[in-house]
């Protein structure tokens, strides 16, 4: 059970299917670990109880903030929490492990929204706002033999985060696939996303995946 104070992003499928892949991906003991966008911090339990040294979650909520903070002083884990956007106050720093759960969702906005609850999920027209800065910077936070876990939704664009990885210098692949019904947000938007041509018409479910990218290069 995790703590969930109003307004922070509940963990749903997207959330389990990273978690599982963190734990699939069997994360070396003592790894340093960024969780970038952390909600209720469940990501960043899972890392820390598989065995990371130094996790550290960063979310633009100050209530997600305040709620991992208290999910990981529940557990007793030694996870660093801070409030800001997650790959600003990572600069300059590398990392084991990168985990991320961005926004993902397509919306009318051309922008994500600077506050409220959806900007949890809304992620501009493509849905790749905060996808595509993931996979911009995380080549550069990560450690030699570092691996990014990713996760959004088919409808915001497989293929063009793995070609971002790759471009990166990262070897990219997608390791875990998940079916979903259209949840809430989604099903009120289906208009948008059969004109935009982001569904079939008549589509009401979506397929979740993790994309997984690796620095293959080893610390000399």
């Amino acid at each position: 059970m995790l703590i969930r104070l109003p307004g922070v992003y509940r963990p749903q499928a997207d959330t389990w299917l990273l978690v599982d892949a963190l734990r699939q991906a069997a994360i070396p003991d003592g790894a340093r670990v960024l969780d970038v966008g952390s909600g209720t911090g469940a990501l960043s339990v899972a890392a820390a109880t598989a065995g990371a040294g130094d996790v550290l979650a960063v979310d633009v909520s100050r209530r997600a903030a305040l709620a991992t903070w208290c999910n990981a002083r529940a557990r007793g884990l030694p996870i660093q929490v801070r409030w800001g956007d997650a790959l600003e106050v990572a600069a300059e720093r590398l990392f084991d492990v990168i985990v991320a759960n961005p926004p993902y969702v397509p919306c009318e906005l051309p922008s994500p929204p600077g506050r409220g609850r959806a900007r949890a999920w809304d992620a501009g027209r493509e849905g790749r706002a905060m996808v595509d800065r993931v996979a911009a910077l995380a080549p550069l936070l990560l450690a030699p033999g570092g691996m990014v876990l990713i996760v959004h939704s088919q409808l915001c664009g497989v293929d063009r985060t793995l070609h971002q990885l790759r471009g990166g210098g990262l070897k990219a692949s997608v390791v875990a696939r998940h079916i979903e019904p259209f949840g809430p947000v989604l099903r009120g938007r289906v208009a948008f996303l059969e004109d935009g041509g982001l569904i079939d018409v008549g589509q009401r479910h979506e397929e979740l995946v993790v994309i997984r990218g690796d620095r293959i290069e080893r610390a000399a």
